[in-house]
Parts: structure tokens; sequence; C-alpha cells
């Protein structure tokens, strides 16, 4: 199969002119909220503050930029970990005074290590916590788990399972049996996650190709 070329994200506008920046005092002013959102699930990840040229920056670098209150200057999400946000959209509340920015990150958002600075349980759908369940189990005794025998058998194995589990999913959905059709799905998602996994790859990124390639679509 022939992939599309990967899409380019096209020029994000705002008007920075337009935020009320005079509307926190104290140690906040001229500065404002930024929630960060992911773009492809809707799911929380943290809450900065930027300035003018933080905005400005973010919008010109498509890198997420807040301004640092303990560094005093300004610091682009990832600069030292790597764990960049890359901007998707951005627009501010109906009182112009926070922001709400949609991106995809690439990596976790908060500097302990999880996806998002919100710890409990509704921070993170099924699927995130299935997928670091599967990277956790990488490297152990292949005894341990059907899961490490996998990573332990190695890619060949793990691309055979995910064929034959398609396949399986094809001819469930050719005689119409939607019970077996559900259940070999989930078949070929888990051993698909393991594939991606063995080949240091994520959901995320098929995720976030299927999404440029709507935007190529639609351009």
């Amino acid at each position: 199969m022939l992939h599309p070329k990967r899409a380019t994200m096209t020029d994000i506008t705002f008007d920075s002119t337009s935020v009320d920046w005079n509307k926190q005092q104290g140690a906040t002013s001229g500065l404002i909220p930024a929630i960060v959102q992911h773009h492809l699930t809707g799911k929380v990840l943290m809450l900065g503050y930027m300035d003018k040229a933080a905005l400005e920056k973010t919008l010109a670098t498509k890198q997420v930029t807040f301004f640092s209150r303990s560094k005093q200057r300004l610091w682009t999400k990832g600069e030292t970990s790597g764990n960049t946000l890359e901007l998707i959209a951005i627009d501010k509340d109906c009182d112009s005074d926070s922001l709400l920015v949609q991106v995809i990150p690439n990596g976790p958002t908060c500097h302990k290590g999880t996806i998002s600075c919100w710890l409990d349980g509704n921070a993170h759908t099924f699927m995130d916590n299935l997928t670091h369940l599967i990277i956790s189990r990488k490297g152990q005794d292949a005894d341990s788990s059907y899961t490490a025998s996998l990573f332990k058998a190695g890619t060949k194995r793990i691309a055979q399972k995910v064929g034959e589990e398609g396949l399986e999913t094809a001819l469930a959905a050719a005689t119409h049996d939607k019970e077996e059709l559900v259940n070999e799905a989930s078949d070929l998602m888990y051993h698909l996650l393991v594939l991606l996994e063995d080949q240091n790859l994520s959901m995320e990124l098929v995720t976030k190709n299927l999404m440029q390639r709507h935007l190529k679509t639609k351009a």
C-alpha cells in the first residue's frame, strides 16, 4: 500500500493583541494561564503561564513556550528533556484572559515522567495504561507474563501474531460473527501495541500520522 505524503501543519494564526494581558495582578501580572490539552484525546496535560513574548514564540516555532516564573525567562517545554509540545491550535476563553493550547506531546508531559500532570486515575485512558503496562514488561523474564514472552521471542514472532490476529479478525467480519469480531479485534490491537513497542514506536505516532493524512486530504 502506498502511503500519501505526510502533511505539514498549516500556519496557525492567533492575534496576541486580543488577549487581556492586564487581568492578572501581583506575581502573575502580564501573564495569563495556558491550559495544555492533548489534541487527539482531549486530555488536559498541564498548566503553564505565558506572556506576550512566550505566545509569539509559540506561534512562530510551533513549539509551546511558557514564561517560567521560577527562572524568570522564556522556557520552551522540552528544551532539556526533549519532551516537547507540538502546537496544533490555540484559542482564548470568553474573557480573553486564559488560553487553551492544543498539542501533540512528544513524550511525557509531566516532569515526573507521566503523561499528564494530573495523576489520578481519570487522567489516563485505558489505552495509555495498557501501553505503559506493555512497556513495563519489556526486558522481564519470559515466564513472568505472556507479554514478556512475546518480547523474548523477538520481532518475527510478534509480527507473526499480528498477522494471525489480523486474519482471524477479517474472517470473523466475513462470517458476520460480531462477538468474535470484537474478541479478535481486541487481540489484534494488543499484539499491534506490542509490535510497535518492540520497534520503539507508539500508537500515538500512528494516530498522529492518520491526523496528518486527514489534514492533507482536506488541504
